[in-house]
């Protein structure tokens, strides 16, 4: 498999959804609602690429990043443990109520699918599927240019080559099976807006914010025709999150508080992601596309967090200084607070595993509509 080279290394995430139905009788075995997860993306979605990319501009392979993994190592992922999408790939849907929940670490996976760029993308496991999510990438092919990460078209073009690695595994009929029951993920945006946008004086003039999130959203769905012209019919996009609550854009622009402004640019995005979304599954034969809200539930955790077990907000748990405000986490261990679990962000820009298990609930309950 081709590494990538020059101005474009990139990182691909590894990230796995399979969705399994609890057994009717005791003594079955589950059996796997999807046959695979595709992802595409930034770092809300890196599981661990950017390890093998030398001129990537983001990267979390060392600690504290991982030390409530399942390891309690590095892995890749922006955070202290696991990602949204760890937590769902763990869950368990029953036949009878069609209702999600956490499952246990026994019922959940053995493996999750890999990073495309990593040594375990091969042979088998591709049949679990691959991410080739980037940290630091988006809609807008800047992004990606500023931070040596996989741009949308690099990401399409890796995936093109998966799937023709996927069919010498398991031929060409069961890897388009495998494809078009598969449950592609997108999850773009915040970068475009918060790392590039935001801090970009030559981008704000040529666009204004509504301009250049309609720029955003005809990329995403020129990205979803490519997807359904290449067999997949489940796709499911993420909104933005509330960017004026992240914990970095607050240090920067908000003297300590939420930026009403970027919140509302950021629903005005979401709405038109929602209404683009609407359209394009009414035009493309058996398209289920479905856009999962983060906006709601991590919004939440910030306007209410001691109901849901939180005590921190605006900081995150690791950086220097007593502020806490870094985007990223330093490669060292001062700086970092002893009580993750209180934290709904681990970062600058990141949530915590407790705030990640939360927003899982949510989106489960919204992905239903993919497998249903």
């Amino acid at each position: 498999m081709a590494k990538p080279v020059g101005t474009y290394a990139a990182l691909a995430v590894a990230l796995v959804l399979f969705v399994f139905a609890l057994p009717l009788r005791a003594q079955s075995p589950p059996a796997a609602l999807v046959p695979a997860i595709i992802s595409f993306g930034d770092s809300s979605t890196d599981v661990g690429n950017n390890n093998y990319i030398p001129a990537a501009a983001f990267k979390a392979d060392f600690p504290p990043y991982g030390r409530n993994f399942t390891t309690h190592k590095p892995t890749g992922r922006f955070c202290d443990g696991k990602l949204v999408t760890d937590f769902t790939g763990e869950c368990r849907i029953s036949y009878q109520s069609f209702r999600p929940s956490l499952a246990s670490e026994a019922l959940g996976f053995a493996s999750f699918p890999p990073a495309y760029l990593s040594p375990q993308a091969s042979g088998k496991r591709l049949l679990q599927g691959a991410s080739f999510a980037s940290a630091g990438s988006g809609y807008y092919e800047g992004t990606a240019a500023i931070y040596h990460a996989l741009s949308l078209a690099k990401q399409m073009e890796y995936y093109k080559e998966y799937r023709i690695e996927l069919a010498k595994v398991t031929g060409k009929r069961k890897a388009a099976g495998i494809l078009s029951g598969a449950v592609h993920l997108m999850s773009f945006g915040n970068g475009d807006f918060f790392q590039n946008y935001y801090i970009n004086s030559s981008l704000r003039r040529l666009y204004t914010q509504d301009e250049f999130s309609q720029l955003l959203i005809r990329r995403f769905a020129s990205f979803v025709k490519d997807l359904h012209g290449l067999g997949a019919r489940r796709i499911g996009a993420t909104s933005l999150p509330p960017v004026g609550c992240l914990p970095a854009p607050i240090n920067l622009f908000g003297h300590g508080r939420c930026i009403s402004r970027l919140n509302a640019e950021a629903q005005n995005f979401n709405r038109k992601l929602n209404a683009t979304a609407s359209q394009l599954s009414s035009k493309l034969p058996g398209l289920n596309l479905v856009v999962l809200d983060i906006f709601t539930p991590l919004m939440e955790l910030i306007t209410s967090p001691s109901e849901h077990g939180f005590a921190e907000v605006r900081k995150g748990c690791c950086g220097t200084g007593t502020s806490r405000t870094t985007v990223l986490c330093k490669p060292r261990r001062e700086g970092v607070c002893a009580n993750p679990e209180q934290y709904v962000f681990w970062d600058g820009v990141h949530p915590t595993q407790a705030a990640n298990q939360y927003i899982a609930h949510s989106l489960i309950d919204q992905g239903i509509a993919l497998i249903a």
